[in-house]
Order: C-alpha cells, then structure tokens, then sequence
C-alpha cells in the first residue's frame, strides 16, 4: 500500500515543497498543504481559502483537515504549526490513528524555554535540521535540509581578480548586514545585497557570485549557505564550536564554512578577497559536502526511515 503523507501548513524557505517532491519521486503520495502561499516560496499543492476572521479561519482548516484525513497515514507539520488548534488536532489524530511529526527549522525554537516547546511531545517524531538546533529539542533526530543537487550545477568562483561578494538578508539586523558592508568597504571588495527577489532570480545572483557572506549571529547555517555550497562557492557565516565539532563526528567530514564573528570579520574574509585559487578550492570542497550531507533524495530517505519506525 502506497504511504500517504500530508506535509503542512507553511512552505518557509521552500523547504516542505521540496521534501514533497524527493518523497514523490521515492513512490510517496505526499502534498504540500498551506495556510497561504508565500511571496518568495509559492509553491504549494493546495492553499487552504480562509476567511479574516477567527471562527471563519478556524472553520476553514477544520474542513480541510476533515479532507485530509481519509487520504493521509502520516501529517508532517512545520514550524510549531498545525492545521487546527494544537489540543484539538492532536486528539482527532490519535482517534483516528493517524501519525504526526513536528519538523522545527530553526528560528522557531531557537532560545526558547522548554516550557514553551513542550507541546512538541504530542507528535510521535520530531525533527531538526542541525546539532546546533537539538540543544533545544534534545529528543529530536537531526535531519539536514536537502537540495536538489540535480538543479544546482556547480559554478566555481568565476573571477580571478575584483572578486564579487555576495550576501541576502532575510532581516539586515538578524544576519549582521552593517558589518558585512563596512568589512567589505574596508577590504575594497563588491558586495551585492540581494533582498525581495523570487527565489529563482536570487539564485541566478549567487551563481555569479565568487563568495557567499551568510550571517553572523544565528550560530547555524540556513538554505542560503546550502544553495551557494551546493553551487560550489566559499561561505561565510558564525557557527558555534560544539554545534560544528557533534557535526563533523556525526557526520564524519569536516565542515567547509568558513567561520567568522563580528571581531575577526575583515581578517577572515581578506584570504578569500585576496586569492581566487583559496575561493575556488573553498567551493570545491563546499560542493563535496552539499553532495554528502544536503542530496534532497538523501534526506527523503531519512525521511521514510522514520516515517517507518512511527
């Protein structure tokens, strides 16, 4: 019988959208529902129409949930997220057998008490995307985010001289945008600021560039740093020690960020300004660990192991 997955109710980062289509691809009829689609990750399978009121929004996703029910084995939920109130949703799911996972992508339970996060016990899995992101889901299995490694053909650092940086905020004073500008101003090198483009326009811009500046104040690496690895560029961003050391064991490879905070900015960007042969053996080795760490049909098969073991 033919697994029947429900991925809901958000698209953040693309990310649900693109475990959808690894797991259709590995046989799955799975779907993307949404509370609503996205300015820069659109994708869905279906948008749930709500009205601006509560009781019309509420009424709303208690029919789409009555409608996914006899077509899903196993409701896959993002971002704390659920298609009706957490209490109710959960009671309707073990009446009716039904299996849930809470998958967590980072911003919504960074620094977080576990008093708040406690509703996560509910779902019989959870998942996060790094060992940073389990301190605080300590129960969580770690499953990094995938790219589709077929669509993102590697595009070494192109230039030898002039090198052109490249940084795209999401919030300017979350990924430390003031003190990429003034290392690069220092530093006498190009920075593009990338904000408010569709994601495939703003990947066009990352395949032009020679690095890739991502944050400096998460202590993680998001999609940004993923896609630019995967297109084979040097990145840039802050990750914390032991987050980076419990990777690399679990992981058995090295991780090819190179790390920075805002006190040794200018020193750590000037070797990748200065030397296209360091960007470009940086890249290659960004490209080798997208490939064995973030291949999106890798990750849907961690995905079904645990959907198996639910």
């Amino acid at each position: 019988m033919t697994l029947r997955v429900t991925h809901a109710p958000v698209n953040t980062a693309g990310i649900p959208w693109d475990n959808v289509q690894a797991l259709r691809r590995r046989g799955v009829d799975a779907r993307l529902v949404v509370f609503e689609r996205y300015k820069l990750h659109p994708e869905a399978d279906r948008e749930i129409r709500r009205p601006r009121n509560f009781v019309g929004r509420q009424a709303a996703q208690a029919a789409a949930l009555a409608r996914l029910l006899p077509r899903t084995d196993v409701f896959h939920f993002y971002f704390g997220l659920t298609l009706v109130p957490k209490r109710a949703q959960f009671l309707i799911l073990r009446a009716t057998r039904r299996k849930s996972v809470f998958h967590f992508l980072g911003s919504d339970i960074r620094g977080k008490p576990p008093g708040e996060l406690a509703y996560a016990r509910h779902a019989d899995a959870r998942i996060v995307g790094s060992y940073d992101a389990i301190r605080w889901m300590p129960d969580a299995e770690v499953i990094p985010p995938g790219v589709d490694l077929a669509a993102l053909r590697p595009v070494p650092p192109p230039r030898d001289d002039e090198p052109v940086f490249v940084h795209a905020p999401s919030s300017r004073t979350r990924k430390g945008t003031d003190q990429f500008v003034r290392a690069c101003v220092e530093l006498g090198v190009e920075l593009e600021i990338v904000e408010g483009l569709h994601h495939d326009e703003a990947r066009r811009r990352y395949e032009r560039a020679d690095v890739v500046l991502d944050q400096l104040n998460a202590g993680w690496y998001g999609m940004l740093a993923i896609e630019a690895m995967a297109l084979g560029k040097p990145v840039v961003t802050f990750l914390h020690d032991d987050a980076a050391r419990r990777t690399e064991a679990a992981l058995g490879t090295p991780v090819p960020i190179v790390r920075a905070d805002s006190k040794n900015l200018v020193e750590t960007l000037r070797p990748l300004a200065e030397s296209a042969a360091e960007r470009r053996r940086i890249g290659a080795e960004s490209r080798a660990y997208a490939e064995q760490v973030h291949d999106l049909d890798r990750v849907a098969d961690r995905l079904l192991e645990l959907y198996a073991r639910l």
